[in-house]
């Protein structure tokens, strides 16, 4: 089905294009190298089972869930854009 001036199939085009995008920019911020026996922030010690689990871990379980909580999640870019943007 056409949509206006996008070609057939520029809909999914998108959706993968930004589910590549997400793919990278997730394995961009995995950890790798040694892992740290103890957490760089408070020093406490990280598990042995999450130093296997993940290769290269640097903070305990508390202080990455802090971490993550500050970073807050990525929103994403709208390739789309709306119909209003489309028609300014």
């Amino acid at each position: 089905m056409a949509g206006g001036w996008s070609k057939d199939g520029a809909v999914q085009d998108q959706i993968d294009s930004t589910v590549e995008d997400e793919l990278q920019r997730a394995r961009a911020r995995l950890p790798s190298g040694e892992s740290l026996t103890h957490c760089e922030e408070c020093d406490a010690e990280i598990p042995e089972a999450r130093r296997k689990a993940l290769p290269g871990v640097r903070l305990c379980v508390k202080c990455q869930s802090e971490h993550d909580k500050a970073t807050g999640p990525y929103s994403g870019y709208n390739r789309r854009g709306s119909k209003d943007s489309q028609l300014r």
